[in-house]
């Protein structure tokens, strides 16, 4: 639970700020991640979009949360 948005709000902007990546980093970064997620087994093509409609519902009830 959040007890001081305007602390996690100030956080984050800092943490943009601090952080400064480029889209093409962020790319190579995920792209990486993914790489190793399907090394691991945990995702394939198989199934990459098993459950991306309940990720979805859970992201749009956490996002109406704090909106």
């Amino acid at each position: 639970m959040i007890k001081n948005r305007h602390k996690l709000e100030e956080f984050k902007r800092k943490l943009i700020k601090e952080e400064n990546i480029t889209p093409k980093k962020a790319l190579a970064l995920y792209e990486a991640l993914h790489q190793e997620a399907q090394f691991l087994g945990v995702i394939n093509s198989a199934n990459i979009l098993e459950g991306l409609e309940t990720d979805l519902r859970i992201a749009q009830a956490l996002n109406g949360l704090t909106s």
